[in-house]
């Protein structure tokens, strides 16, 4: 909420990595498009991966887990649970398919927050309940001391800061004075910092941010575990939220090496979900399909190395040969040699 408020008066300027950040993503969202729209049957074993990966990381990241060999079972299948923390990997994995069915069609409400957070606790007696007692977060010190690092919103307060932070997300998310990328990534934050359950709340920003992705039109997510990714990288993952939570409740605070962070592993992504789908194997005349596909995206003048960009996996002389069937009806040469733009004409 803090972070949404200060987006909301003006008051933060984009660093320049967070700029270089969008860019590659925006640059990343055509190809994902075009990946999505030509080949959506090979990339059903990349669905399959992400929804195991993702709720065995995010839960991972908290201490839960289960057999490697009830993996399968508990995430593809419906068995009876044979403990708790197969129920909480089962209920995360019934929370990422509401998620993944809806998409940006499921609301980024309070009653969203509260469901997601019910099934991801597997339904536990408080699930989707906000806490009814403080929940600080404790840092363990070197002579066994502790000590608090973050005072989360106090319980009384906790359902008014949700509303609002759900508030404040309706309003700039229609307005888009920033990035909708930079907004994701500041919800998140809020949503940490009020910390509004007793237990699960990092599972829970984990599927919001799936969630709030869908939204802005990112679905990599579907494809590419965010969960594992972030996982892969716990240590900055504390390390920029405790850096980006100090004078939260102040409005003071730092937000970007948080906002940094979740960029940089949507970007993440984005790089795995080129080099997997452009090693799957396509079946005939699907890569031709996809070069299509990338020049009729093309708005300006282009060259070879630009549909390669777009279409790993497609080698060169394929790209040229379509180039060349296209020419005079739906392409322009613009001059010689290898090296030689192209403009699409209308």
């Amino acid at each position: 909420m803090k972070t949404l408020q200060l987006i909301q008066q003006h008051a933060l300027n984009i660093p320049m990595i967070t700029s270089w950040y969008l860019s590659d993503i925006g640059r990343a969202q055509g190809l994902q498009d075009l990946f999505t729209r030509q080949a959506p049957q090979r990339l059903k074993v990349l669905r399959e991966h992400a929804i195991a990966q993702s709720a065995i990381s995010s839960n991972r990241i908290e201490g839960v887990e289960i057999d490697q060999a009830r993996i399968g079972t508990i995430v593809f299948g419906n068995p009876a649970p044979k403990d708790r923390n197969e129920e909480e990997i089962a209920g995360y994995r019934n929370a990422l398919n509401l998620i993944h069915e809806r998409g940006a069609k499921l609301p980024v409400s309070e009653e969203t927050i509260l469901s997601l957070h019910k099934l991801s606790r597997g339904e536990i007696w408080d699930a989707g309940q906000y806490k009814d007692k403080p929940v600080d977060i404790i840092e363990p010190l070197p002579n066994g001391d502790q000590r608090v690092r973050f005072r989360s919103v106090p319980p009384s307060e906790t359902p008014v800061f949700t509303r609002k932070l759900v508030e404040l997300w309706d309003d700039q998310i229609r307005e888009r004075n920033i990035s909708p990328l930079i907004l994701l990534a500041a919800f998140n934050l809020d949503f940490l910092c009020i910390h509004p359950f007793r237990d699960g709340n990092g599972r829970a920003s984990r599927l919001l941010l799936l969630l709030t992705c869908y939204h802005v039109g990112i679905e990599v997510g579907r494809y590419v575990s965010l969960e594992r990714l972030i996982e892969d990288n716990k240590e900055r993952y504390y390390e920029t939220l405790q850096l980006s939570s100090q004078g939260w409740h102040e409005g003071k605070h730092d937000p970007w090496p948080y906002i940094g962070f979740l960029l940089f592993i949507i970007k993440k992504a984005f790089d795995e979900f080129e080099e997997r789908a452009g090693s799957i194997a396509a079946p005939r005349g699907e890569k031709t399909a996809l070069v299509e596909a990338a020049i009729n995206q093309q708005t300006d003048d282009f060259g070879v190395s630009d549909l390669q960009d777009v279409c790993p996996g497609v080698g060169v002389d394929l790209i040229r040969k379509v180039l060349k069937s296209l020419k005079g009806t739906g392409v322009e040469c613009l001059g010689r040699g290898q090296s030689a733009r192209w403009r699409k004409l209308n």
